[in-house]
C-alpha cells in the first residue's frame, strides 16, 4: 500500500502565527501533558462556542451528488455545518480514534488534468498547477449550473470573504511589516499577476478571449486552490468535501492518498461525540504561514518561527572575504530555511525552550555566521578555515577561542533581536489602544490576525533572546 501524507504539503500561496500576551520570558517546552492541555483549551473552547452546531441548508444535498458522482460512499461519519470558523464537518454520529471517517476517490478530484485539452496543449509548463486549477475553477465557474462541478464550485468561499495577506491594503499590510510575511505577501501577489499575464499572452496568441477573466478573479481563484488544495502523487488536487475540514494545529489526523485504492482518506485521531466538529491538521504551519497561504491565525501556534536575514555590512573592511567564506561555507540547513526560495543568508528561529539549553531552536549556522562577522583580521579568519579543516569541515561551528570575541558574536545576534522585538511591540501596542467599534468586520479580523502573528513572533524572539544572554553570562 502506498500511502502518501498529503495534507503536510497542503500549501499553496495564501495561508499561519501565535497570540501569546507581552508578558516576560518563560521557558515553555511542549511535553506531551502540556500539549494535552493546549488541546483540552481548544477543545473546551470548541465546545463552548460549536455546542449547537448549524446545518448548513444550503448543503444538505452536497454528500449525496458528490457520492452519486463517485458511484461510492464518501462518508457515514459527517455533516456540513456552521461554525464560527465558517462551514465546518461535524460527526453525526459517534467517532473512535482509528475510524476512517472520510474516503473521497480520485476520479471526484480535481487536479490540472481537468483543464480542457485544448487549453492544457496551448499553457503547458508556462505556469505551475496552482494557477492551472484557478484556471478550471474559473473555467467551471463561468459555466454555472452546466458545469458538472457546480454544486461544488458554487459553495467555495466568494470574493471579499477571504482574509489572506494577498488582499490586504497597504494599511492593513503595514500591521505585519516587521514580519517576512509582508514581503512574501507582495512576491506572493507579483508573481500571481506574472502568472496571470502569462496565461494571457498564451492566450491572446491563439486568438482565444481571456478578457472575462480580471485579475482580481484570477487571484482569488489562485488563493481558493493555495489554501484548498493538497500535493498528491498527481500534483495539487481539489478534494471535495475533505476541504471543508478546519485545521487543528494539534491534531495528528490528516489527509492521506492510497495509489493503490485510488483514493484519499481520513483516519480520526481521537473519539468525537455526535454534533462536535472534526478537525484535522493541515500541515505544521506557522501562523506567517496561514496568514498568506490560508487567510486565517490561531491564538498560540506552536510551529511559529522567525525568519531573519544577516548580510555583510558594505563598510566592513573584510567585506569581501567574509561574503567569499560565508558563500563557499554557511548555508542555513533546509530546516532552517523551509522554503528554497528564500536567500541562502536567511535562517529560521523557532521557540528556544530553554534559557539554560544548549540553544536549540537558534540555528548553529546562524551562529557561525556571527562568528565570522565578530573578526577584524584576516588571520583570524584563516584561522576558523584552518580549525574547520581540522575537524569537521564545518565553518565555526565551535565557539571561539577568544571568548571575548566569542561573548561579541553573541552579543550583535542579540542587538539584533532585541531591536526585531522592538520593532514587533511597537505594533503591538498601537493594534491594542485601539478598540473603536467603528471598525469594519474586516479590518478588525485582520487586526487579530495580526496581533496574533506577532505575539508569536515576540514569544520566538524573547526565547532566544534569554537564551543569548545567559549564554555570554555563562563565558563570564
Amino acid at each position: 500500500m502506498h500511502l502518501q501524507q498529503m495534507s503536510e504539503l497542503k500549501r499553496g500561496h495564501g495561508h499561519a502565527a501565535i497570540r501569546s500576551r507581552a508578558m516576560p520570558f518563560r521557558a515553555l517546552t511542549v511535553t506531551a501533558s502540556l500539549r494535552r492541555s493546549l488541546r483540552c483549551l481548544h477543545l473546551s473552547f470548541c465546545s463552548f462556542s460549536l455546542s449547537k452546531p448549524q446545518f448548513s441548508a444550503n448543503c444538505h444535498d452536497f454528500l449525496p451528488w458528490l457520492e452519486r458522482k463517485a458511484d461510492s460512499a464518501v462518508s457515514s461519519s459527517l455533516f456540513i455545518g456552521k461554525s464560527s470558523y465558517g462551514r465546518s464537518l461535524f460527526a453525526s454520529k459517534t467517532i473512535q480514534t482509528g475510524d476512517c471517517i472520510l474516503k473521497v476517490p480520485y476520479r471526484v478530484q480535481i487536479t490540472a488534468d481537468n483543464l480542457p485539452p485544448e487549453i492544457k496543449s496551448l499553457i503547458g509548463e508556462e505556469v505551475g498547477d496552482i494557477a492551472k486549477l484557478a484556471i478550471v475553477i474559473l473555467i467551471e465557474k463561468k459555466m454555472g449550473q452546466g458545469s458538472e462541478w457546480h454544486p461544488y464550485i458554487s459553495r467555495l468561499p466568494q470574493q471579499g470573504e477571504q482574509h489572506n495577506t494577498v488582499f490586504w491594503n497597504e494599511s492593513e499590510l503595514e500591521l505585519i511589516r516587521p514580519s517576512s510575511v509582508y514581503q512574501e505577501t507582495i512576491d506572493h501577489k507579483s508573481q500571481i499577476e506574472k502568472d496571470f499575464l502569462t496565461i494571457k499572452r498564451v492566450f491572446e496568441s491563439f486568438h482565444l478571449s481571456f478578457e472575462d477573466f480580471t485579475f482580481k478573479d484570477f487571484m482569488h481563484a489562485c488563493t481558493l486552490v493555495g489554501s484548498r488544495a493538497w500535493g498528491s502523487t498527481k500534483g495539487l488536487a481539489l478534494i471535495p468535501f475533505a476541504d471543508f475540514l478546519n485545521h487543528d494545529g494539534l491534531s495528528e489526523a490528516i489527509v492521506m492518498s492510497d495509489d493503490d485504492k485510488q483514493c484519499s482518506e481520513i483516519i480520526a485521531d481521537r473519539d468525537y461525540a455526535p454534533g462536535e466538529q472534526v478537525l484535522i491538521r493541515y500541515g505544521k504551519f506557522s501562523n506567517a504561514t496561514l496568514l498568506l497561504d490560508f487567510g486565517f491565525s490561531i491564538p498560540y501556534n506552536i510551529y511559529d518561527q522567525v525568519k531573519v536575514q544577516f548580510d555583510v555590512p558594505k563598510h566592513d573592511p573584510l567585506h569581501d572575504m567574509k561574503l567569499e567564506l560565508l558563500q563557499r561555507n554557511i548555508v542555513p540547513h533546509p530546516e532552517d530555511m523551509e522554503d528554497l526560495t528564500y536567500p541562502a543568508n536567511t535562517f529560521s528561529i523557532k521557540e528556544v525552550k530553554s534559557d539554560r539549553g544548549k540553544g536549540k531552536g537558534l540555528p548553529q549556522s546562524l551562529r557561525a555566521l556571527a562568528r565570522v562577522l565578530s573578526c577584524t583580521t584576516s588571520q583570524e579568519l584563516d584561522d576558523l578555515v584552518e580549525e574547520a579543516t581540522q575537524n569537521d569541515g564545518r565553518l565555526a561551528r565551535r565557539p571561539l577561542k577568544d571568548i571575548s570575541k566569542e561573548i561579541e558574536a553573541h552579543l550583535m545576534l542579540l542587538s539584533v533581536f532585541i531591536q526585531l522585538i522592538e520593532e514587533r511591540n511597537a505594533i503591538i501596542m498601537s493594534l491594542g489602544s485601539c478598540h473603536s467599534p467603528l471598525l469594519c468586520e474586516r479590518l478588525a479580523v485582520r487586526r487579530i490576525m495580526a496581533q496574533d502573528l506577532l505575539h508569536g513572533e515576540l514569544r520566538i524572539l524573547k526565547s532566544a533572546s534569554a537564551w543569548l544572554e545567559n549564554y555570554c553570562v555563562s563565558l563570564t
